[in-house]
């Protein structure tokens, strides 16, 4: 009986040890996924400076530490405070080390290059674009953008997107254009461009 109760009690004690031992597993591996595409997304910056690239780095993988954490608190309008304070800082950050398009690039990187790829996909859906409705598209993706960075998952992020691609379909739409119909003359082009037409 008694070696049982020693058992026992051995087992009480090292249960918590397991747990803040796979917990600081789990933290290391984060860090090391978040590492592994902070370098993806500064491989496309070639920066020669091995100094500043760790640098730039470091700041990523802190910004991508510091939202991870945020979401783990309750209060949705302090999260939104220090969600905005942490954009603000990452920005200025980065500002402070590379130049505005090694930023934007950053940016895109940490959005999986939505903006270009939906920008560009615009004004191939619809080449009459006029220039003040290009200039707002852009405006839009870049504001949905500079939200999606913040966003914790890639299903976050894209579902900012989302909402504003809805908004410039709208507001498409309100100007004359039929989505449905630009699309569909888009996808014939793109079929017709390709050999064989497939």
């Amino acid at each position: 009986m008694k070696v049982f109760q020693t058992l026992f009690c051995l087992g009480l004690f090292a249960f918590p040890v397991a747990k803040a031992q796979s917990q600081v597993d789990t933290e290391k591996a984060y860090v090391t996924t978040i590492t592994k595409r902070s370098d993806k997304i500064l491989a496309e910056l070639q920066l020669a400076d091995s100094v500043k690239y760790r640098q730039v780095r470091s700041i990523m993988v802190k910004q991508y530490l510091d939202l991870n954490n945020l979401q783990q608190q309750k209060n949705a309008e302090q999260v939104e405070q220090k969600r905005a304070e942490l954009h603000k800082g990452y920005i200025s950050k980065l500002s402070a080390e590379l130049t505005p398009a090694e930023v934007e690039k950053i940016k895109d990187g940490m959005t999986y290059g939505v903006l270009p790829v939906t920008y560009k996909a615009y004004t191939d859906m619809i080449p009459a674009l006029k220039d003040e409705e290009k200039a707002q598209i852009m405006s839009w993706l870049t504001e949905a953008r500079e939200l999606a960075m913040d966003g914790g998952s890639s299903e976050e992020k894209h579902k900012v997107f989302g909402k504003y691609k809805g908004r410039i379909n709208n507001y498409l739409s309100g100007r004359g254009y039929n989505i449905q119909e630009e699309r569909k003359n888009w996808e014939a082009r793109i079929k017709a461009s390709k050999p064989n037409g497939r």
